[in-house]
């Protein structure tokens, strides 16, 4: 509409889904092999093989093959919600204690949502040497800095102590001119 807000109108989407498919598979297969050409692509285990080139090209050529189906759907509800959703991701470890189930001398089992099967748990069993190199996979590259927030900024209770914080320090002649604001105008 006229304010860039989303509106359903409750029919199909604007263009036929076989269109979009279409348009979205070419983009995202030509930005790929512009990608794999400027060799800012890295392959490593069992996608090792697609450093040869023709390898990689069989690989696109199934690509090409597939039905693709994107998915879409309303976009996020301004800065704020978008920095709530990105705040979920950001301060998370590749995998935490309470879903390592077992460990032996060679394997590890953990839980994991399993995305091909409605995304229900399940346990997986794998070899410690796969279990490391999947964990690697999350380790930041040199120099990367992670974001984290301690004290009153941390994740736990921040929309309390931030209000307090607030009105210990008389800010609430401020937060009235700030109210009719959105996210990105503050900022």
């Amino acid at each position: 509409d006229v304010k860039n807000h989303w509106k359903d109108n409750g029919k199909e989407f604007f263009l036929p889904i076989k269109v979009i498919s279409k348009i979205f598979r070419g983009k995202y297969m030509a930005e790929l092999k512009q990608l794999w050409e400027n060799d800012r692509l890295e392959f490593h285990g069992s996608a090792a093989p697609y450093k040869n080139y023709y390898t990689f090209k069989e690989l696109l050529n199934t690509c090409y093959t597939k039905e693709w189906i994107p998915y879409c759907k309303k976009p996020f509800d301004g800065a704020e919600s978008v920095i709530r959703y990105l705040g979920k991701y950001t301060h998370r470890i590749a995998i935490s204690n309470y879903r390592i189930k077992d460990m032996t001398e060679s394997t590890v089992t953990f839980s994991a949502k399993d995305y091909k099967n409605q995304g229900l748990w399940k346990e997986i069993t794998i070899s410690g040497e796969e279990f490391i190199r999947r964990f690697l996979m999350h380790v930041p590259p040199k120099r990367f800095v992670r974001i984290r927030h301690y004290g009153l900024l941390s994740s736990r209770n921040k929309k309390k102590k931030i209000t307090l914080c607030r009105n210990i320090l008389g800010c609430k002649k401020y937060i009235s001119k700030l109210k009719d604001m959105d996210a990105p105008a503050i900022i």
